[in-house]
């Protein structure tokens, strides 16, 4: 087992310190991160704590996991690499679209 953690389910005022003050009931947390949003700079509402050891990890899961922690329920698991994804589109290519006129030209 990893000793890195996804926990999901987090209020989006939870600070990366309040997630680390939270898991450290479970052990030694070695980072915790939240994400948050590019373009709004906003929480996502999950983030990744690491603990020091597998136990830790694990009394982490079976703490916290399916718990009510201000409101909302965590979803806390072992976390997994980043799948690949397919590239995103590109809205901003060419074509005969957008500004102003029609495409009919009558």
């Amino acid at each position: 087992m990893a000793t890195k953690l996804y926990v999901g389910g987090l209020p989006y005022s939870t600070s990366e310190d309040q997630l680390k003050d939270l898991f450290a009931q479970a052990g030694t947390v070695t980072s915790a991160t939240i994400i948050m949003d590019k373009m709004t700079g906003r929480s996502k509402g999950f983030g990744f704590v690491e603990l020091s050891s597998d136990s830790e990890a694990q009394a982490a899961i079976e703490m916290f996991d399916k718990k009510e922690y201000e409101g909302r329920t965590l979803t806390v698991n072992e976390a997994r690499p980043m799948e690949a994804r397919p590239p995103r589109r590109d809205f901003n290519g060419g074509g005969n679209q957008g500004g102003y006129g029609s495409r009919n030209n009558y």
